[in-house]
């Protein structure tokens, strides 16, 4: 249609309600395939209406009022400024009106235009919007619960969890010191490290033995803070399992031991994506840690954490020491030696 293609750019704001009992909320209105299109301020849409079904409710005042055929309580304002978008929807209503020769045809394109809208918000729209939706109700207790299941299940592939009194005691230390919510040290996961919903990180048993000092295991424990910053574990555990967990957690409060098995799996098989580096150094800074026995830890080269080794936030400062000796000794032992 000649006068659908003229305007299939324009764009309006408006005043929209979805009833006369709620308030009027300023929209952007555009004009698409034989729909007027209707998004809020941070382009989420909010609805659409068929050409077709358009009527007006004060034919040749401004500002003017449309609403959908058969809802008049549903009302779509514009002012008198918009005079351009006005003059297209009544341009384009006697088009629509003049070119029906049966009154099904456009009944049924308005029903699978609508029905295309409506399977592009559930295919694109719907999955991110659920998402951020649960991750702000789901409380703290919750998530502690499904990082200690989830850590079950990494136990049967590492082994349990080291309990040496002393390493336990010393471990502690190391925590409070660093603020980093509860560490647990295992004796043979696949990964060095990874962490978990509930403020869990979980290191392996490696990144405290092999090594001469904690600044490393520290650097591992400061590196899994990074990595939680910018991608909360739920978010990235929900991802993982789906759309049908999302809902799952939303509506009953738990996700299911299959999926909790699924991202156990694909958490001790993943290689890790490193941190924002800008981030893994402010991190490494609020400690007051030195980055450079970490990143020669990661490679002994330095090559490829040069960036960790030149940003070092200590160098050239005096640091006080993590941990005394004694308690090295005993977190080297954790694990029974």
């Amino acid at each position: 249609m000649t006068a659908l293609t003229k305007y299939a750019r324009l764009e309006a704001t408006a005043l929209w309600r979805a009833s006369p009992d709620e308030q009027r909320r300023e929209v952007i209105v555009s004009i698409g395939d034989a729909t007027l299109m209707i998004i809020d301020l941070k382009s989420q849409p909010v609805t659409h209406w068929s050409l077709a079904a358009v009527e007006r409710a004060n034919p040749g005042t401004r500002p003017a009022i449309f609403h959908p055929d058969g809802d008049p309580g549903e009302t779509l304002e514009f002012a008198e400024a918009e005079a351009e978008m006005i003059e297209a929807i009544e341009t384009l209503r006697k088009a629509i009106e003049k070119s029906r020769p049966r009154p099904g045809r456009l009944r049924w394109a308005g029903m699978l235009v609508s029905s295309l809208v409506v399977l592009w918000l559930a295919i694109f729209w719907l999955p991110g919007a659920l998402l951020d939706h649960t991750l702000t109700v789901v409380p703290q207790v919750k998530r502690t619960a499904m990082g200690a299941a989830l850590l079950t299940r990494i136990e049967r592939v590492s082994g349990p969890a080291c309990t040496d009194a002393g390493g336990q005691a010393a471990l502690a230390l190391l925590t409070a010191r660093l603020r980093a919510g509860r560490v647990i040290v295992t004796p043979a996961m696949p990964r060095d490290s990874l962490h978990l919903p509930g403020n869990i990180i979980v290191l392996n048993r490696s990144v405290i033995e092999d090594f001469e000092e904690p600044d490393i295991a520290a650097g591992y424990i400061v590196s899994e803070q990074a990595r939680r910053d910018s991608n909360d574990p739920l978010r990235e555990l929900l991802r993982v399992t789906g759309l049908r967990e999302n809902f799952r957690l939303l509506t009953t409060g738990d996700v299911s031991p299959a999926a909790l098995d699924t991202y156990a799996e694909y958490l001790i098989t993943k290689t890790p994506e490193d941190p924002d580096i800008a981030a893994q150094i402010a991190r490494f800074e609020r400690a007051s840690l030195r980055s450079t026995p970490y990143a020669y830890a990661r490679d002994i080269t330095g090559e490829t954490t040069i960036n960790l080794i030149e940003g070092d936030p200590m160098n050239g400062k005096l640091t006080e020491p993590l941990m005394s000796d004694a308690n090295w000794l005993r977190l080297q032992a954790i694990c029974g030696g």
